[in-house]
């Protein structure tokens, strides 16, 4: 059911059945459907991540995803990169993420989601990795509220992919990350494109609206990941739609400087059944061959100043 909802609605219904659907994604993406044990005996069974004993064991292991959000970022960043800088990873899932950025040189490094599951699965995971990151519990729309203590702290700031749609509106989100970051931080998002939104699950049709205002609520007992079917028991969710107007919008009502753009055709995870894996790698997405190129992804990086 896709329905617009006006911006008087109150969302704690639907915050709440998307916090039960995404606690549930963190067992389905650590441990699996079945939560089978490994062979070895290990605590850490394989999930639909892959194999996390191996990536938190490899000092060097960074995450597909946050290997394209460095290529974004790092543009904006000195000539030192991410070494010594303050970084807050919003809306964080298990923390794999969250313990790349780290792993990249930052020197103190944050995690924040509102689900409590995702987060006792990211402390284990970074600890067990020998990383000392702080993680936070809270809507990322109010994470300023959530850390008053860090305002105007953070050098970075990075949320990525799939993340804002789960957020109702970007309003309370774009000032908190300007709260949080100290004068000269940069804020980088990286996220599905705003026209997937529209789309039919065969991707070339447009069957809802594409601006924001548009929400759309439906059940599912699966992942994004293979072979999650039936793993979800809380199978609500609720996602909404935000347009470049609105993203662009907020930050600079915020106080921040757009200082790039980008609309990119990959993704990564195959949001749509034609996709097809890119020639250089096997972690992300694209349209076929012999269909139309679509941007899949967007990325946009502002600052603060």
């Amino acid at each position: 059911m896709n329905t617009v909802i006006p911006s008087s609605v109150n969302y704690s219904r639907d915050i709440a059945d998307n916090m039960d659907n995404w606690n549930d994604r963190a067992t389905v993406h650590v441990e699996g459907v079945a939560n089978a044990t490994r062979p070895d005996g290990d605590t850490m069974p394989n999930g639909a991540y892959g194999d996390i004993q191996a990536f938190m064991k490899d000092p060097r292991a960074i995450s597909s995803v946050v290997s394209r959000d460095m290529a974004v970022l790092s543009p904006h960043l000195t000539a030192d990169g991410l070494e010594g800088s303050r970084l807050l990873h919003l809306q964080c899932h298990i923390g794999t993420d969250t313990l790349s950025w780290a792993r990249l040189g930052a020197s103190e490094v944050w995690g924040l989601d509102f689900s409590a599951k995702s987060l006792s699965y990211a402390r284990d995971i970074c600890a067990r990795a020998g990383e000392g990151i702080h993680f936070v519990q809270s809507d990322a729309r109010y994470a300023s509220e959530a850390m008053p203590e860090m305002r105007g702290t953070f050098d970075v700031v990075v949320t990525s992919v799939g993340t804002i749609t789960w957020l109702p509106d970007l309003r309370d989100w774009a000032q908190s990350i300007a709260d949080l970051l100290t004068e000269g931080g940069v804020f980088m998002i990286r996220d599905t494109h705003p026209m997937l939104f529209a789309l039919d699950n065969d991707g070339l049709t447009v069957v809802q609206d594409y601006f924001s205002g548009t929400e759309t609520s439906y059940d599912s007992d699966s992942s994004y990941t293979a072979g999650s079917e039936g793993g979800i028991a809380h199978t609500r969710n609720h996602n909404w739609a935000h347009d470049f107007q609105e993203i662009t919008s907020c930050l600079l009502a915020a106080g921040l400087s757009i200082e790039s753009l980008g609309e990119h055709q990959d993704i990564d995870w195959k949001a749509l059944p034609m996709l097809v894996h890119g020639p250089e790698s096997k972690d992300s997405w694209r349209m076929p061959a012999g269909m139309p190129s679509v941007p899949l992804s967007f990325s946009m990086v502002a600052r603060k100043r």
